[in-house]
């Protein structure tokens, strides 16, 4: 069986969860779930990153413990995914003994390489915590991070550094010949430039800083973050089932998301890090861009947080998805709104698609007490226009084009609500001798419901089932169902209940 692992970034624990969290967890599970459809063994991978330098800063002044901190404040994060109904197969922690433990295997892999691409050094530059990063005075906009809007501060200290600068050569060598290795291309060119620019060697340990993994041959000093953090995708295949090693399975066919400030680690250091240690190097990377409010990146440091979960209370989870999936092309920034998540909520949501299954199986219940035949017909127009729909979801999937596969699914919606005028099944239901294309209109628009059910099973879990089951359906939702004519007859069809009733107006900010 062919397999497909699946990773977010693992985010840090410093705050509760954003719009920006959600909108990353929900375009993985998306990627997952329609891997599952077609019949790969698929791993998908959530979690949160622990050892921030700000994690242990805020835990002090509340006088806590990082650790009782982080155990404080990771149910929120916990709670993201559960409520997205996000299908993730681990939620892993960089504070799990499993993680640590192969954190300093990991290390110590490198560091044993017989390279000595692992060496001591002084350290002096600036370093914003908020991102966990060392600038450059070329970085800073007016003496600011640009990503926090604060000066990063100061430091000066002996590390261990890894000679990133070696590896320029065969990571230029990767991206020439693995053209597809990072997408969009726009940011494959982005990652290139900055290797073609020079590398040069960080810092990969912290000193005085007990929050971390400890450097297993230096105690005294923890992991940075990055050296840490990032190793995650390999650690968790390690121990996410007990007594089972996943990485012969998984690993190199991971297919990491993440935005596009994140970059540089994974597009970088994470390939160097693992040709060092001796391991491959993912199959794919896909850098997204910023879900903007007034035209700002939201994050808690600049006040303009969305709380994913307040959407969920109103609008649902697969309101949310949806809103996700469809109103900023994936790969791109795009500015957010809860206007455009109500506006999509009635028109799309609620008319496009929550109306056309009301009108069919009302029209079932009315006309054919409930009973629906199943009489295909291979040159019927419905027919014409879900034939197609399988091949081209799944090819814009497998490039990443979440939203392009969603719009692709929603011409079949507009389809069938024309088919709907254009046939007039309460017009032909008043001639008796029109029996016959009654049934076959009223099949038609069934079978063409039920294949749009199994292609937006991804991105609308709970609604795909509502609407199989409305229909009298089997709750098949492989990807093979995504064709025209495998519909079966049904009885005891009832009019539906709405599938997104109207909500009161929510009193939340945008």
């Amino acid at each position: 069986m062919e397999q497909y692992y699946v990773t977010t970034p693992i985010y840090y624990v410093n705050s509760t969860p954003h719009i920006g969290h959600a909108y990353t967890t929900v375009a993985a599970d998306v990627f997952a779930r329609h891997q599952r459809q077609r019949g790969r063994e698929t791993f998908l991978l959530t979690g949160v990153d622990e050892h921030a330098s700000k994690v242990a800063r805020v835990a002090e002044e509340q006088g806590l413990a990082p650790q009782a901190y982080a155990d404080r404040i990771v149910e929120a994060w916990r709670a993201l995914p559960a409520r997205l109904g996000v299908s993730n197969d681990f939620f892993i922690r960089t504070s799990d003994d499993g993680h640590k433990r192969f954190v300093q295997e990991f290390l110590t892999r490198i560091r044993d390489n017989g390279r000595e691409d692992i060496y001591q050094d002084v350290y002096a530059g600036l370093y914003c915590v908020g991102c966990e990063a060392f600038k450059t005075e070329d970085e800073l906009v007016d003496g600011k991070c640009p990503q926090h809007d604060v000066e990063p501060e100061w430091i000066e200290e002996r590390n261990w550094f890894f000679r990133l600068s070696a590896y320029q050569e065969r990571l230029l060598a990767l991206y020439d010949e693995r053209p597809d290795f990072v997408l969009p291309g726009f940011r494959a060119n982005e990652a290139r430039s900055f290797i073609a620019g020079g590398l040069q060697d960080f810092s990969i340990s912290r000193a005085g800083q007990p929050w971390g993994i400890p450097i297993p041959w230096d105690p005294d000093q923890v992991a940075y973050v990055w050296a840490d953090a990032l190793v995650n995708y390999l650690s968790a295949l390690t121990y996410a089932r007990p007594g089972e090693d996943l990485i012969p399975r998984f690993w190199p066919v991971a297919h990491h998301l993440l935005a596009k400030d994140i970059l540089r680690f994974h597009c970088v250091y994470w390939p160097a890090l693992l040709l060092a240690a001796g391991y491959d190097v993912p199959r794919q990377l896909f850098v997204h861009g910023y879900l903007l409010l007034n035209d700002r990146k939201i994050s808690k440091s600049l006040g303009n947080v969305v709380d994913p979960l307040d959407l969920i209370d109103v609008y649902g989870a697969d309101a949310v998805r949806f809103w996700c999936a469809r109103s900023v092309s994936f790969g791109q920034d795009g500015v957010a709104s809860i206007d455009g998540l109500r506006e999509r909520y009635e028109r799309e949501l609620g008319n496009d698609l929550g109306n056309l299954l009301s009108r069919v199986t009302a029209m079932v219940a009315r006309y054919r007490q409930g009973t629906l035949a199943a009489v295909p017909s291979g040159d019927s127009e419905v027919a014409a226009i879900v034939a197609p729909l399988g091949d081209d979801v799944a090819a814009r999937l497998d490039v990443f084009d979440l939203t392009g596969a969603l719009e692709r699914i929603w011409e079949v919606v507009r389809g069938l609500n024309r088919h709907v005028e254009v046939t007039a099944p309460w017009q032909v239901a008043k001639d008796e001798a029109r029996s016959a294309e009654l049934d076959r209109v009223l099949y038609d628009l069934v079978d063409g419901l039920r294949a749009v059910a199994v292609a937006l099973a991804a991105y609308l879990p709970d609604t795909s089932g509502r609407i199989l089951a409305a229909l009298g359906q089997a709750q098949t939702l492989d990807w093979a169902e995504v064709a025209y004519g495998r519909a079966r007859a049904a009885e005891n069809v009832e009019p539906a209940a709405p599938l997104f009733p109207r909500v009161d107006e929510p009193t939340l900010a945008a």
